[in-house]
C-alpha cells in the first residue's frame, strides 16, 4: 500500500496546536520510538497507524528533517498571517496596550499550554487598513483556540521579539535606576526578587527560547 506523506519544510507549515500537542506528548511519552512516531503523526498529520508502515530509513530522514527545522533561525516579527480567511494583525501600537492586556499576556506567554491566549491578546483580527498601516478588534478574551492554527513562524518571532524588547527596557531601566534615590532603588530590585518585573519576564522567555534552540544572533 502506498502511502501518501506531507513532510514539512519550515515553521511557517506547523501550527502552534501542533507544536503543543508534541510537548505534551514528550511530557507523557517515555519511550523514544513512540515519541519519533507521534511527532511524525502529529507534524505530517499522518495516523500513527500509517507510521508504523515506514521503511526505517524513511522515518529517520523525516525525524531530521522536522528537527532541522527547529534549529533554523528565528525571523523578524511577523506582523501579519491569514488563517481561515480571517487577517490577523501584531498590537499596531504597544504604547496603547491596556493593563488587562499587559496582565493576559504576562501569565499566558510563559505557559506552552496556554501560548494561544497570549497570541490571541497580541494578534486580532483586523477591521481596517490603508496600505501598511492597519487596526486591530479590541481584545475581549474569547475564541482564543483559532490561534492554535496559526504558523508557529508567527509565534516565534512575537517571543524573540518580546525577549528582545525586554533587553532594551532593561537597559533603559538600568539608566532609569542610576536616577533613584536609595529606596526607590531597593523597592524596584524587591520587586525583581520577587518574580515580577522585566528582568523576570526576559529570563522567562531566554530559558523558553534555549530550549527550542532558536538562535538569538
Amino acid at each position: 500500500m502506498r502511502i501518501q506523506i506531507n513532510v514539512p519544510e519550515s515553521l511557517h507549515e506547523i501550527t502552534l496546536g501542533q507544536y503543543q500537542d508534541y510537548l505534551e506528548a514528550q511530557e507523557t511519552i517515555d519511550d523514544d520510538y513512540q515519541l519519533g512516531s507521534r511527532m511524525i503523526e502529529i507534524f505530517c498529520n499522518i495516523p500513527v497507524k500509517d507510521v508504523f508502515q515506514f521503511r526505517m530509513s524513511h522515518i529517520t530522514s523525516i525525524q531530521k528533517t522536522l528537527i532541522k527545522i527547529f534549529e533554523n533561525k528565528t525571523e523578524t516579527l511577523i506582523n501579519r498571517f491569514t488563517i481561515h480567511g480571517i487577517e490577523f494583525g501584531f498590537m499596531p501600537s504597544l504604547d496603547e496596550m491596556t493593563f488587562g492586556e499587559y496582565v493576559d499576556i504576562d501569565t499566558y506567554i510563559k505557559d506552552w499550554k496556554q501560548m494561544h491566549k497570549a497570541m490571541a491578546v497580541l494578534y486580532r483580527a483586523i477591521d481596517t487598513k490603508h496600505k501598511d498601516r492597519y487596526s486591530i478588534v479590541a481584545y475581549d478574551g474569547k475564541e482564543t483556540d483559532i490561534m492554535k492554527d496559526m504558523p508557529l513562524a508567527v509565534c516565534f518571532s512575537s517571543i524573540v521579539f518580546f525577549y528582545n524588547l525586554g533587553i532594551e527596557l532593561s537597559q533603559i531601566m538600568m539608566g532609569y535606576m542610576e536616577m533613584m534615590t536609595p529606596t526607590q532603588r531597593r523597592e524596584l530590585e524587591a520587586l525583581e526578587l520577587n518574580g515580577g518585573g522585566i528582568s523576570q519576564f526576559s529570563h522567562s522567555l531566554k530559558v523558553m527560547l534555549e530550549d527550542l534552540k532558536i538562535s538569538l544572533d
